[in-house]
């Protein structure tokens, strides 16, 4: 006669069930040369775990310090040339985030016209902000964070997938040191330099608490900072980077749970098809403003790409693409999203009712 196990044992066998198949997963895709595979590999295994009814979810401060340290590590491309650079293309970057967030606009009033999502919850779920923070807004407006949620972290998968794929076609492969960028086991000056680097992303994530996408941004603007001005040199051993790109990839995977997609599955083919929609319209503004900044394209479509900032920034860095632009047209965007997101929204509900 089998006995089920309790309660407390069957969530810690899940949860090494996940651990061990999502760092797996990773470690393959990441051998296999995929770009951001250590972030893909176990945002598809949480998927799996997610629809298959297994009842996890990771802790919030998890996926921020994962946030932190993906911030951080942006902020080692942070010199003034780079600040030099984005200062003579201000005006360009201007424009490409308002032609983005007016096709994300576009295509939110498409999802409500063809795909009866409502118009507030379409509005919240095709702008292309941070997920979490885009959610968070959505629950404030009345809108269904449900749907929005959904909306939000399908449209992640699928930037995901397809600039994985962008990437690899454009013959971009991560690098050898594109995740390890310090020692696994760090000596002399180069610990001390990992203590403060590591102390810089628990002071970010503890000081952005209550700003949107602040566990990313604040490490990011301080690491950066102390950077420029001597103070430090950022060094992350590797296994901790992977730690991170896996906490972030882990936490959006577990989003999707079985009462979730259950509820907006009638939806979910709008969903997909407004999310891809809203990329491929961005790819074709990546080129034009590819031809305008003189920028290569793989740089160019991940800055415009309606995907979080923290996967764009995996994604930047392991394929060596341009990370002071990236980094600055997605800041700049979500900050556009979030200060606008408001009226949007009432205009598509606007539109939508007329």
């Amino acid at each position: 006669m089998q006995t089920a196990l309790p309660g407390s044992s069957r969530t810690l066998f899940q949860w090494l069930a996940l651990l061990i198949c999502a760092g797996a997963f990773g470690q393959l895709l990441h051998a296999l040369a995929v770009p951001a595979g250590l972030f893909l590999g176990p945002m598809l295994v949480a998927i799996i775990f997610g629809i298959s009814g297994v009842q996890l979810h990771l802790h919030r401060q998890v996926f921020r310090f994962g946030q932190g340290c993906v911030g951080l590590l942006f902020a080692h491309s942070v010199t003034w040339a780079v600040l030099v650079s984005m200062a003579q293309s201000w005006h360009l970057m201007l424009i490409a985030t308002f032609m983005t967030v007016v096709l994300s606009a576009l295509v939110g009033l498409g999802t409500v016209r063809f795909g009866g999502i409502p118009g507030s919850t379409a509005a919240w779920g095709t702008a292309p902000g941070a997920a979490s923070a885009m959610v968070s807004m959505a629950e404030e407006n009345g809108a269904d964070s449900r749907v929005v949620a959904t909306m939000q972290y399908v449209r992640v998968v699928c930037v995901v997938m397809i600039g994985s794929l962008v990437s690899h076609l454009l013959g971009a492969t991560p690098g050898a040191n594109a995740v390890a960028n310090a020692p696994a086991v760090l000596q002399g000056p180069h610990l001390l330099d990992g203590l403060l680097s590591l102390g810089v992303v628990l002071v970010g994530i503890t000081l952005g608490s209550r700003l949107p996408a602040g566990a990313l941004l604040t490490p990011l603007l301080l690491g950066g900072a102390l950077q420029l001005s001597g103070l430090l040199t950022i060094n992350l051993p590797g296994p901790l980077l992977a730690v991170a790109y896996g906490a972030i990839g882990c936490y959006i995977g577990l989003r999707f749970d079985r009462q979730t997609v259950r509820y907006v599955w009638k939806r979910l083919p709008t969903m997909i098809a407004g999310a891809v929609a809203l990329i491929v319209l961005c790819a074709a503004c990546a080129y034009v403003l590819t031809l305008a900044m003189g920028a290569d394209f793989l740089s160019m479509y991940l800055a415009t790409s309606p995907g979080g900032l923290d996967a764009m920034a995996i994604i930047a860095v392991e394929t060596h693409a341009d990370v002071g632009l990236v980094l600055a047209m997605q800041t700049l965007r979500l900050f556009g999203v979030i200060l606008t997101g408001a009226f949007c929204a009432r205009q598509i509900i606007r539109l939508t009712r007329g």
